[in-house]
């Protein structure tokens, strides 16, 4: 089961996630979503664990629970919506010739 975690502390770690979630069973994977430019946390990340009943005790554990000074939510996860698409953008550039800054 994939489980979303919020509200952590701009200090938790993959690994204090892993040990959090570990506690309570198997974990596969635990990461902290960090920003892509600054590598700070942006405090949610995501806990895989391969058993359900271990995953749904370790979110009824946790849920609430303090972890790195911060009191975090856990719940499963759910799939990703579709994002719209871009919307094309249009000719900006010069549309050549010299039309003294008239269009």
């Amino acid at each position: 089961m994939n489980i979303y975690v919020g509200n952590l502390s701009y200090d938790t770690t993959d690994d204090s996630l892993n040990a959090a979630f570990t506690a309570h069973g198997t974990v596969d994977s635990a990461r902290v979503i960090t920003d892509r430019m600054s590598g700070r946390s942006r405090g949610f990340g995501f806990v895989e664990m391969p058993d359900n009943a271990e995953a749904n005790n370790a979110i009824s554990a946790l849920s609430g629970a303090m972890l790195d000074g911060r009191e975090i939510s856990a719940n499963e996860a759910r799939e990703r919506e579709p994002r719209g698409g871009g919307g094309g953008g249009g000719d900006r550039g010069d549309r050549g010739g010299d039309r003294g800054g008239r269009w």
